[in-house]
């Protein structure tokens, strides 16, 4: 009983009780407003920490089919849709990034990276953050996954600089040395590179085709142009926000180049296993980045990875089995993916976007488009991704902003951007999010509450800057 807090539990079952017998709101079906009590009672659990992420996830699961929520009348459909999150190939992406990861770590290669790393950027904390940042928007334009940029290329690096620099997930006291402030810096900087280009993640080009079925025209170059400012200034601010309200304990480490320098001479030449190890990264990259051309997805693009790395011997099936992170993330963010896609299919996410769009109905352009943006923006919380957040709302939302006059291509690309730039708010809201909070650096609570005002920054600066930048474009 030492992870079962039972008040907390209590609590849980309590609050999804009273939702489970709210009568549905007209338009609702009875067995989706279900299911929300389970969602939302689930995500209670969590944030009460009532049980571990894993327990609170099997819950959910269980329900899902002993209720058949999912399926009613129908028992053996009920479990198969219980269980269907474990189908979802960016979770299993997420759990391949991790064991990806595990090949930097054990070959040295990470280690000889990070040194690489603090030797060019290594004089104080904020530059070694900038540094892998940009590494991360160098990338973006070329990786179509934000996960497998983040997990495969930007994670690995950015734990093992805070390992080496005395910042390790296994000892707590450690965790806000820099650990803690570089996992914060480097996700939600992977949000803001992710929203920069089209290419960068899954959702923008999903929001171009819905726009372009509404008769909005959105190509690679203008949507970069659009972006680009408020990005930009997204990306620079970031870092010192972190710094000032989230600040590592270690700031200058003038002797870390030199420090780094010396490391890199003790290590000698570079092992034919980090070899492999490169040769494994460069085969990846390619297929992330040209795999479209050849049919190839970045789960199958990382499946093939992984089986590289077994074959070679750079690592064995032991190290898999041993990479406890994935099998964790995998069982906790199978579940709410789960969860959050019948949200949709059963109605409740249409339901929900439909309302606030007739209450939309009579306003004027410029007080509908802020409301509009909000509205879309913190319903986040119900979703484990930005492709599904776009995939249930971003129509409705889209429709509804053009009805009342506001610029259908601003409107657009924000709402575009909305979706992925609202990834800050959860440890659950993204992909790369399971990755970067499995490292253990972040506890819950500091990543939903620093995450809450990154989403503010994100907004505001997106509103400000963007809303000028746009003007100058001509866009509205």
């Amino acid at each position: 009983m030492k992870e079962i807090r039972p008040k907390a539990l209590l609590i849980t079952f309590i609050v999804a009780l009273i939702i489970w017998f709210i009568p549905a709101p007209e338009g609702v079906k009875p067995n989706a407003w279900h299911l929300l009590a389970i969602f939302l009672g689930t995500i209670l659990g969590i944030i009460l920490k009532a049980a571990s992420m894993g327990t609170m996830a099997m819950l959910g699961m269980t329900l899902c089919a002993a209720t058949q929520v999912l399926a009613p009348g129908d028992p053996a459909h009920a479990v198969t849709a219980a269980l269907s999150g474990f189908g979802n190939s960016t979770i299993w992406l997420i759990g391949l990034a991790f064991f990806i990861a595990r090949g930097f770590i054990k070959t040295g290669l990470g280690t000889r990276l990070a040194y690489n790393f603090i030797r060019i950027f290594g004089k104080g904390t904020l530059g070694l953050a900038y540094g892998l940042n940009t590494a991360d928007l160098l990338l973006a334009p070329a990786i179509p996954s934000n996960t497998a940029r983040a997990g495969g290329v930007i994670f690995p690096i950015m734990k093992s600089i805070a390992i080496n620099m005395g910042s390790h997930p296994d000892k707590p006291e450690t965790h806000r040395r820099i650990g803690a402030y570089l996992t914060l810096g480097s996700y939600n900087a992977n949000m803001v590179t992710s929203v920069m280009f089209l290419t960068a993640t899954a959702s923008n080009p999903m929001a171009q085709k819905f726009a372009k079925d509404l008769g909005i025209t959105i190509t690679w170059t203008s949507w970069a142009i659009a972006a680009l400012v408020p990005g930009l200034v997204c990306f620079l601010l970031l870092p010192l926000l972190l710094y000032k309200f989230f600040p590592p304990e270690l700031k200058q480490t003038k002797e870390a180049p030199a420090m780094a320098a010396a490391k890199l001479k003790e290590m000698g030449p570079i092992s034919l296993q980090e070899w492999l190890m490169v040769a494994t990264f460069l085969i990846l990259l390619v297929l992330w980045i040209f795999g479209n051309l050849i049919s190839i997805d970045a789960t199958t693009g990382a499946l093939i990875g992984l089986c590289i790395l077994l074959l070679s011997g750079v690592l064995n099936w032991e190290d898999v089995k041993a990479e406890k992170g994935a099998w964790d993330t995998i069982v906790w963010f199978s579940s709410l993916v789960m969860m959050g896609s019948y949200l949709n299919s059963l109605g409740f996410v249409g339901w929900f976007g439909n309302l606030i769009g007739n209450k939309m109905a009579h306003f004027s352009w410029q007080m509908a488009f802020p409301i509009l943006i909000l509205v879309y923006s913190y319903s986040h919380y119900m979703f484990a991704s930005a492709t599904a957040h776009a995939a249930a709302m971003y129509p409705v939302f889209l429709a509804v902003g053009i009805a009342v006059g506001v610029p259908g291509t601003m409107l657009a690309i924000f709402l575009g951007a909305c979706a992925t730039l609202m990834g800050s708010l959860t440890h659950y809201a993204h992909g790369p999010a399971p990755i970067f909070f499995g490292s253990t650096y972040v506890d819950m609570k500091d990543w939903w509450k620093h995450g809450f005002f990154i989403s503010v920054l994100f907004l505001a600066i997106w509103f400000a800057v963007g809303g000028l930048w746009w003007k100058v474009l001509g866009l509205w």
